[in-house]
């Protein structure tokens, strides 16, 4: 099939079943299959049309493109991807940004990860800062599993075990986590590639935050936030004693990290 009338038909099928970002899809779907870089498909003639219709379809249903190609990008790593957990997100770099400057200065600082997921903060972490010793925790077997391929195609040093809060009181350096913050109202309100297809438990959840800090036994702590929340958490970290408290927000100019050192 000719590469340019792939990219229409792609586009035009998805467009149709709802995907707001058709195009871009369709030449994230096309490169897959071609093997090759969004900016190199223009200069192929031909794509296998049976290797590509399969991935059309899963992302006409909605399946979210980083489960489809099996791999995503975070900030200078690339991750194996499927739903197991939970898509990294552009967001959650800002997390690694501010968690990245909290343990700057230290040589091998200890840092938990809590709820690791796919591994994505835990292995950028280990990647950025070569000298900090990462240990990502998870309730999640199946995440679990998935963040340990990672750590191992990559070849980077992140202890990982099955555990929750708890592991947060032992006494780190820092802690940081993504915890769930969906209210279960908003649930039936998202898109389909997330209400269908991510692992609610690592969605949904409210007063996540608040028990974490209160379990955390840490010099420094940074947690990501949903729309709304950051003030209100920013006060408890207060309430538990932190200080050099600060809000970051994300590219899209909404409060998303929170983060304090204890005084």
């Amino acid at each position: 099939m000719r590469t340019h009338e792939a990219l229409g038909e792609t586009e035009r099928r998805l467009a149709a079943a709802g995907v707001e970002t058709a195009r871009v899809d369709a030449e994230w779907l096309v490169a897959h299959v071609l093997g090759v870089s969004r900016t190199d498909v223009p200069l192929h003639d031909e794509v296998d049309e049976p290797a590509l219709e399969p991935l059309v379809a899963r992302r006409e249903r909605r399946e979210p493109l980083a489960y489809v190609l099996g791999e995503w990008g975070f900030r200078r790593l690339t991750l194996k991807t499927d739903r197991r957990a939970l898509v990294p997100r552009p967001e959650t770099e800002v997390l690694v940004e501010r968690a990245l400057a909290l343990i700057a200065a230290e040589a091998e600082p200890r840092v938990l990860d809590v709820g690791v997921g796919s591994g994505a903060v835990a292995l950028a972490l280990a990647d950025e800062h070569p000298g900090a010793r990462v240990t990502g925790v998870d309730t999640s077997p199946q995440a679990l599993t998935l963040a340990r391929e990672n750590a191992e195609r990559l070849g980077l040093p992140v202890e990982l075990l099955r555990a929750g809060f708890e592991s947060a009181s032992e006494g780190w350096d820092l802690v940081v986590a993504n915890p769930p913050y969906v209210h279960a109202y908003e649930w039936d309100s998202l898109q389909p590639e997330i209400r269908e297809w991510e692992p609610r438990t690592a969605l949904v959840g409210e007063g996540m935050h608040e028990e974490l800090l209160h379990v955390a036994n840490a010099r420094a702590l940074v947690l990501e936030v949903g729309d709304g929340q950051a003030e209100a958490v920013a006060a408890a970290f207060g309430e538990r004693g932190y200080g050099e408290i600060r809000i970051t927000r994300d590219l899209s100019g909404r409060e998303r990290v929170v983060e304090g050192r204890r005084r």
